[in-house]
């Protein structure tokens, strides 16, 4: 069943009917689809190119439509090139030859790209608000478990910091992610129907109809790149991709803080797996499956680059493989963000376990230099001497605190009672990165 066909005297062979068809993809876009054609009737009508009482019926039939396939009672299949054909076909199956003129001054080529520009926009919409759900629940979690934890540098204890504070850093990733969603939406938020198949339309059609009915900012000025453009395509699922990357690189951390080697976390049950053959493993998961799908999505933003790197203008047919590359970095971005939100909103923190590390990791050896400076030691000696310190204590299994003041003195004759408020964790903290304190309690 097909749109076309008037200058072909032989059917095509049934493995190039299944190769061409898009209906088991573009299937999803039959609102938008619907949505497109509504529009285009009452601009077609209010232009005097349908009659009103054409317009009606025609509305009338869309409409029987969009609700029958949103109460089940109509499936979406068969033998139908593409969602285009299947809403047309029908549509002149249930009102007979006045649906032969929905098509008038269009072309499949601006209804397909209105369609995804439409689909694009709302699901754009759908990201930022699961990027707002994770900031809220990293917030929620940071405000209730501001306790002290190693923070690290090339994955090795480097500074006390706060669980809130880490947690804070993710937070302000996923802030930035929001904000380049928007930034995408803004830029696709041109109407391109009207573009025809690449050079518009001789009948008298007002553009700016459709662009105020479909909520569009205004149309594109271009009809070639109107009806050839997927840049915002590509630059959403470049938004998906950072989106992972910033979800993978969440999930590495979780999955290195539930391991039995650092006990800083314990992931919920929902969200962990157990072993066929070792029955004391609980395993990550989740995460691991977040981690594990970033590629895919980058995967998806490279075959689309990839598609559309050497078409010339307008429309290909190559860019039919533009839907399901989108639709699959678009779901498991939503699936990944959804998940790692539970994630977080469940997890335990283990704050004595995460004071233990601290305390083993000589956190404070950095602040013992500072003190060293400001009683007037040159820096390069002050490291120095810290470095001998940090050797003695390991030599002697005991933390920079634990040592008694006869003891440091031993490596600086500047070091007196007055260290021990210097160095300890909580007063590093607060005083000297009152930033870390401030952010998890804003």
């Amino acid at each position: 069943m097909k749109l076309w066909g008037g200058r072909f005297t032989s059917r095509a062979d049934e493995i190039m009917e299944q190769f061409n068809t898009s209906l088991p993809v573009d299937y999803r876009l039959y609102k938008e689809d619907i949505a497109g054609s509504l529009a285009h009737v009452k601009m077609l009508v209010q232009c005097g190119l349908l009659s009103s009482a054409e317009g009606e019926l025609l509305v009338q039939g869309l409409t029987s439509i969009l609700h029958d396939i949103d109460n089940g009672d109509l499936v979406i299949e068969g033998d139908y090139e593409d969602i285009h054909s299947f809403v047309e076909m029908h549509l002149t199956e249930r009102i007979g030859e006045t649906g032969k003129k929905l098509h008038t001054a269009r072309s499949r080529n601006d209804q397909v790209a209105v369609d995804m520009r439409l689909y694009a926009k709302n699901k754009a919409v759908e990201v930022m608000d699961g990027l707002q759900t994770l900031i809220d629940s990293l917030h929620v979690k940071a405000a209730v478990n501001n306790v002290i934890m190693p923070g690290y540098t090339h994955l090795q204890r480097a500074q006390v910091v706060t669980f809130g504070h880490h947690l804070g850093a993710y937070e302000q990733m996923f802030k930035r992610d929001k904000k380049r969603v928007g930034n995408a939406l803004e830029l696709l938020d041109e109407n391109p129907l009207g573009c025809g198949a690449l050079a518009g339309t001789t009948h008298a059609i007002d553009r700016d109809i459709t662009t105020s009915l479909l909520g569009f900012a205004k149309p594109v000025d271009n009809f070639l790149d109107g009806v050839s453009d997927r840049d915002y395509m590509l630059e959403l699922m470049s938004d998906f991709s950072i989106i992972m990357m910033h979800l993978s690189r969440l999930s590495e951390e979780m999955i290195l803080w539930s391991s039995q080697e650092f006990k800083f976390i314990t992931m919920a049950d929902a969200y962990s797996t157990g072993s066929s053959i070792m029955p004391q493993k609980k395993n990550p998961d989740a995460a691991e499956l977040i981690r594990g799908k970033t590629g895919r999505v980058y995967g998806s933003l490279f075959a689309l680059l990839t598609t559309l790197k050497g078409l010339p203008l307008t429309y290909n047919k190559d860019m039919q493989e533009d839907k399901e590359q989108f639709f699959d970095a678009l779901d498991t971005v939503l699936d990944c963000m959804e998940i790692m939100s539970k994630m977080i909103d469940t997890l335990q923190v283990n704050a004595d376990n995460m004071k233990a590390a601290i305390k083993a990791g000589f956190l404070n050896a950095t602040e013992v230099a500072d003190y060293l400076v400001a009683k007037g030691t040159p820096f390069r000696d002050a490291h120095e001497i810290v470095g001998k310190i940090i050797i003695y204590c390991e030599a002697e299994k005991k933390a920079i605190e634990d040592l008694t003041v006869q003891e440091l003195a031993k490596f600086s004759e500047k070091i007196a009672d007055d260290i021990y408020d210097y160095i300890d964790y909580e007063n590093i903290l607060t005083k000297g990165n009152k930033g870390i304190m401030r952010e998890v309690g804003k």
